[in-house]
């Protein structure tokens, strides 16, 4: 099949907007990861999100996705955990058209697999926003989730952040494997959706009630009802989806059960979603609430979501010209950039990742800050 030319403008496009980005918008702040990764994180964050509007403006305004949400909605600025359907491999980023309407992008973090973290670009943006990569081995991922989530509630800036206990988006493939799964523990086959591992999402759920730094867990049921995108390639193809459509289930923290019954409670959100889907795929939307209604309104007009996303798309490209322009014209800026790459793929080779550079650092300076409570105590003890 032919590349589709929008559809290579639109992966074009937002390669080289994360590339440049990392380069040239969050390289200069990496410094600060040293000296204070709170302060850190907080402007980084503000930086990521002005790039999570460029896809969201390319899938609305360039071609015409539509988007329809319903639900619960979100409470702006809450912190929560997010857990969706895994349709295609591109529902973590179609969620931010809902996002952007609902909550503010800069809360959102994502678990993810750990080899991403290696792409040019997009890797290295990732890194830099804290995502929580995973190795899909337990053993090995409860440490470095635990280490992600405590860091979280220590410096108590609010964050959203999205999994998929399924693990892997529905193919046939996929679904196979589900099936054998259903049938080795007992459990009814599904058609829409794959059965939920839910040890992560226990694991995450406990930690951060722990820390207290948890308002609620949003259940979120993806569905495309025209043109299914399934990977990278259907969109270089210029198969986007004509229509989006977001289902928001929001259960506030003190409703949720007791962690030993957590992943009961998970497996009755996902036979939900079952019901929720075999309706919606069959024509009858009402477990998508077919009239429209949010229970709770969105923290943005549309007038203004048009506008950040008109703003995003002049912003952004204007950005990538001027980044071209600079390399072309100027020797500072090209050795610059040459610096920057090689400070991107050598800490990878080093350290593994940006963000455990910043794990560091946080660990070291509440050390530090532990260190010096301790010897203020000690002193006003012997002053008593």
């Amino acid at each position: 099949m032919a590349v589709s030319v929008r559809g290579l403008y639109f992966v074009v496009t937002l390669f080289l907007a994360s590339f440049f980005g990392s380069i040239f918008m969050l390289g200069p702040v990496l410094p600060l990861m040293l000296l204070s990764p709170a302060w850190y994180r907080w402007i980084t964050d503000r930086i990521v999100a002005t790039w999570l509007t460029l896809p969201v403006s390319l899938l609305e305004l360039v071609f015409g996705v539509k988007v329809v949400i319903t639900g619960d909605g979100f409470i702006p600025g809450e912190r929560s955990v997010i857990i969706m359907n895994h349709r295609t491999r591109l529902d973590w980023m179609f969620l931010w058209c809902c996002l952007l309407r609902y909550s503010y992008l800069r809360l959102e973090k994502i678990c993810l697999k750990a080899a991403l973290k290696a792409v040019p670009g997009f890797g290295w943006a990732m890194q830099m926003a804290c995502f929580v990569f995973i190795q899909r081995r337990w053993e090995d991922d409860k440490t470095h989730m635990a280490n992600m989530l405590d860091y979280f509630c220590d410096i108590r800036e609010p964050v959203q952040l999205l999994m998929f206990p399924e693990g892997t988006d529905l193919t046939e493939y996929t679904k196979t494997k589900s099936d054998e799964f259903a049938a080795q523990n007992n459990l009814p086959k599904f058609e829409y959706v794959l059965h939920p591992r839910s040890t992560g999402f226990t694991f995450i759920v406990d930690r951060l009630r722990k820390g207290d730094n948890l308002d609620a867990v949003h259940d979120i049921t993806v569905a495309y009802p025209k043109n299914i995108p399934q990977t990278e390639r259907h969109l270089i193809l210029g198969h986007f989806p004509r229509e989006i459509h977001f289902h928001v289930r929001r259960f506030p923290v003190a409703s949720l059960p007791a962690s030993s019954d957590l992943e009961s409670w998970c497996r009755e959100r996902w036979v939900e979603k079952e019901s929720r889907l075999r309706d919606f795929y069959s024509g009858r939307r009402r477990g998508f609430d077919g009239d429209g209604v949010v229970l709770v309104p969105p923290c943005k007009t549309e007038l203004r979501v048009s506008l950040i996303k008109a703003a995003s798309l002049l912003y952004w490209s204007s950005f990538i010209a001027l980044c071209f322009t600079g390399l072309w014209l100027w020797a500072p800026v090209r050795l610059y950039f040459l610096v920057m790459v090689g400070v991107f793929v050598g800490q990878q080779k080093l350290i593994g990742g940006l963000e455990l550079l910043e794990l560091a650092c946080h660990r070291y300076w509440k050390a530090a800050a532990a260190s010096v409570e301790k010897k203020r105590k000690a002193r006003d003890g012997k002053m008593q």
